[in-house]
């Protein structure tokens, strides 16, 4: 395997979560990671983190000032990249649980079709416990990501690699939503550039924590993804489903909804 990644990690108030993502990186190459401190008041121990950490590549650690919003946050992870010879680019968030050789699969996946730019997977949605709350499969084949990308993300953040190439074209995280939608908004011009897909394979346990950061900020995130459809708008049946889609959920909690689909999954 020729390619060489590096794993950017935000971190804001959640040093054991941070500590458990960085102990289920299993892989049986060399993979550096750059954690991206939002201005926490709940500092980790660099130490302690190091230690959880069973690869043989280095940890970076970089801290902001003051909280800055989670897109802001990865921006600085980006530019980090972009110095730096690594030809691509994983994304985790602190508390999700990465499932043995998830990055080895995709990689090999992406050296095998290199048309494809952008790999995501399907994950395992979970509570604080580990409790499986239902399972996320987005589509894998990239004209059905392109066309569905109008409801919803395509891809389950924390489980995507992509090449270092996209970000001559979409060259950071939307400033104007760094605080809620800034993955969707980005991976919404990735898809309008690149061909993307998602393995049909659980490879991440993504955790729902009703303090995170998207449950607290979730009336935003809805908003805000209505303005990144409106943005990207053309008439047909996905813009306008998604659309609607989008001002209903607006209406509902995150945590009725994630009821819903525990019933239905």
């Amino acid at each position: 395997m020729r390619s060489r990644l590096i794993i950017t990690i935000p971190h804001f108030n959640n040093p054991t979560g941070l500590m458990l993502t960085i102990g289920s990186i299993n892989e049986p190459f060399s993979i550096d990671v750059i954690v991206v401190d939002d201005g926490s008041k709940n500092i980790f121990n660099e130490r302690l983190v190091v230690s959880k950490y069973q690869n043989s590549g280095k940890i970076f650690f970089k801290y902001l000032k003051e909280n800055i919003g989670v897109g802001a946050a990865s921006n600085y992870a980006l530019a980090f990249v972009k110095k730096n010879n690594y030809t691509h680019i994983g994304r985790l968030d602190a508390g999700d649980i990465c499932y043995k050789n998830k990055f080895f699969k995709q990689l090999n996946f992406l050296e095998k079709n290199s048309n494809i730019k952008l790999v995501g997977s399907w994950a395992r949605a979970v509570n604080n416990l580990g409790k499986l709350l239902f399972h996320i499969k987005h589509p894998t084949n990239y004209d059905e990501i392109r066309k569905k990308i109008y409801l919803n993300s395509m891809f389950v953040n924390p489980t995507v690699v992509f090449d270092v190439s996209v970000l001559e074209t979409v060259k950071e995280y939307p400033r104007e939503y760094s605080y809620a939608a800034h993955d969707y908004a980005f991976y919404f011009k990735v898809v309008k550039k690149y061909e993307c897909a998602n393995l049909a394979e659980v490879l991440l346990d993504y955790v729902i924590d009703v303090n995170s950061i998207s449950s607290k900020n979730r009336k935003l995130q809805v908003k805000n993804r209505i303005k990144i459809i409106l943005d990207n708008f053309t008439f047909g049946i996905y813009p306008i489903y998604g659309l609607l889609r989008s001002l209903i959920l607006y209406l509902f909690s995150r945590s009725f909804l994630n009821y819903v689909k525990s019933k239905i999954n």
